[in-house]
């Protein structure tokens, strides 16, 4: 089969972007399609007119050598159009190349045969009975050979996976489909090595196709927490973990089951989606990190074996709702200002709120006097602008939001719902009063540092966000300041 009937790479558009092959590339086998057969039809013309000038041999000769060019021509022509078809559909469903590969050789199989019993005369028949000794001494040779090659086809034929599909064969061989040629696939693992299947393996082996129907796969990652962590607070810190990491798509909706009951404590598994399997090691990571950051601000951590006789340190966690508002507050830049003791009477005065999934803690453009900051769980910052409802972040533990209202009483920017059952902690302003009062250089500083919170939100929420939802335009420090002097009445 000859490579002229491969089509040339496409040219390069203006856009960068490889343009339509062109029907261009079929005028040439047409046009020798169509001269050879209308000049083999004048044969009787041929014989009589250039016989006597040339005799008879070399007229029969070029006779035959215009109806051998027919031939060949139409198969020409057949395989432009094989490859014209597959080009122009190469993005929507790119064929493998062993399918045109076998249209090829149909369609020039045929015109060998087509030469050898019109042309030449030859009994085509007889022909295939003598080569049967041959075929069946080379069949023998090449039977593995042999059996890749009918595997592939096999493959093609019921497509358990197509070119960029990521698969997994046994023994643990996982990479995404690069070529599906006559003998074996290639596949592409994910630290770009090469790795070459024969069809015959992939065809009798278990295979994982991670990238059909297309919806993405599910995959886990479990952790062991105490069993006097009650089961409720173990899953919803864990959901939580998972729905705010942006790796993760929200739809299907991740979950955490009860794996098992172990010695060491109870077994949960954090289950998610993930659409491409390239970016699996990097979901399963940020997963796996957001789970740890979570139990560490719940003052949690995962189990150890309880052969252990003594640890050599162990963290202190707060066991204490005060305790746990206590070392949350120590870490929100907002009050960093403030002196230990201070921030011990600021965790004395909050109250700890459950919010159920789906609840509004706050709704935009509602009065309020209060700050909130998450404990557990996750909750979703939705806005209204222009009549739509669009998700501008998502806050897990150590979050705070609401500190306009309490600092200026501004009425609330965004609605802020509860993604799972949560816990977040309420500090109003009748607690931060009384230190405001004993120390007003903290207002200063307060403005400052809600300033430059202020335009870090902004500044995320225009990046992540709809354009639409942009966010009103930040208020000056010395604003923020002169808000809260006289909402306090300093």
């Amino acid at each position: 089969m000859p490579d002229s009937s491969r089509l040339a790479p496409l040219p390069i558009g203006p856009a960068g972007a490889p343009s339509r092959p062109s029907l261009r590339l079929l005028l040439v086998p047409a046009l020798l399609t169509v001269g050879a057969t209308v000049a083999t039809a004048q044969r009787p013309w041929l014989a009589g007119h250039v016989a006597p000038v040339v005799g008879v041999m070399v007229a029969d000769a070029l006779s035959m050598l215009l109806a051998v060019a027919a031939w060949l021509g139409a198969a020409w022509l057949g395989s432009r159009i094989i490859d014209l078809v597959v080009a122009r559909n190469a993005r929507a469903t790119p064929m493998p190349r062993l399918a045109t590969d076998l249209l090829r050789a149909l369609i020039y199989g045929i015109a060998v045969l087509g030469i050898l019993a019109y042309v030449l005369g030859q009994p085509v028949t007889g022909l295939l009975a003598t080569s049967g000794v041959l075929i069946a001494v080379l069949g023998f040779a090449l039977r593995n050979m042999i059996a890749d090659i009918f595997s592939g086809i096999a493959l093609n034929i019921e497509h358990p996976y197509r070119i960029g599909d990521w698969i997994e064969l046994p023994p643990g061989i996982v990479g995404r489909v690069d070529e599906i040629n006559w003998r074996a696939t290639r596949l592409v693992a994910l630290d770009g090595t090469t790795l070459t299947v024969p069809n015959g393996l992939a065809a009798g082996s278990r295979l994982i196709n991670y990238s059909q129907p297309g919806s993405g796969f599910r995959t886990s990652v479990s952790i062991t927490l105490d069993a006097d962590i009650p089961v409720p607070r173990a899953k919803r810190i864990l959901l939580s973990a998972v729905v705010c990491c942006d790796l993760i798509p929200p739809e299907p909706r991740p979950d955490v089951i009860v794996e098992s009951v172990t010695l060491n404590g109870v077994a949960y598994n954090v289950r998610f989606w993930v659409k491409d399997y390239a970016r699996l090691a990097a979901s399963r990571d940020a997963v796996a990190t957001a789970i740890l950051e979570q139990l560490s601000r719940a003052g949690l951590e995962p189990s150890y074996p309880k052969q252990e006789a003594a640890r050599t340190h162990r963290a202190t966690i707060p066991t204490t709702p005060e305790g746990l508002g206590r070392e949350l507050l120590s870490h929100v830049d907002l009050f960093a200002a403030f002196r230990e003791d201070e921030l011990a009477e600021l965790a004395a005065g909050m109250h700890l709120r459950h919010v159920a999934a789906g609840d509004a803690v706050v709704r935009q453009d509602e009065t309020g006097t209060s700050l909130f900051l998450v404990a557990e769980g996750a909750l979703d910052v939705r806005g209204n602008f222009g009549g739509r409802t669009i998700l501008l972040d998502h806050m897990g533990p150590g979050d705070v939001f609401g500190e306009m209202s309490l600092l200026t009483g501004q009425p609330r920017s965004a609605s802020v719902i509860a993604n799972t059952d949560a816990m977040v902690y309420e500090l109003d302003k009748e607690i931060l009063d009384p230190i405001l009062r004993r120390r007003p250089e903290l207002a200063s500083r307060l403005a400052d540092l809600m300033g430059l919170r202020q335009r870090r939100n902004d500044a995320h929420r225009r990046a992540s966000a709809n354009p639409s939802a942009a966010a009103a335009p930040a208020v000056a420090d010395h604003d923020l300041l002169a808000r809260l002097k006289t909402f306090f009445k300093l």
